[in-house]
């Protein structure tokens, strides 16, 4: 994850919101780790933000059945696999995550 340093986090772990990054227009270079409970409004927002030249990250829980998902899809996202549990103050989640990023070179 040392690849994204410096990107804009709209959505910070933190157990107080700080910042509201769904209102918030995104910069250039986001990385985004939506709460896995409710990705679908950070999706569609970096789908939104991608479509005017932005480049987003977002790591997420590998979940091909889901509307997200398909929307990632059809966005043209390039999917990333990990070959490894990605691990989160040294614990892994019970499912596995994939980056996926959108960016316009295959508009």
């Amino acid at each position: 994850m040392d690849l994204f340093k410096g990107w804009f986090d709209p959505c910070p772990f933190n157990p107080e919101p700080i910042l509201d990054g769904l209102s918030l227009a995104w910069p250039n270079k986001t990385y985004v780790n939506p709460p896995y409970s409710n990705p679908l409004p950070w999706v569609e927002k970096a789908i939104e933000e991608s479509k005017k030249g932005k480049q987003i990250a977002l790591l997420l829980k590998l979940d091909c059945s889901t509307k997200w998902y398909k929307l990632l899809h059809e966005a043209n996202a390039h999917l990333l696999l990990f070959n490894e549990r990605v691990k989160f103050n040294g614990k892994a989640p019970p499912f596995p995550n994939a980056l996926f990023i959108l960016n316009n070179d295959r508009v």
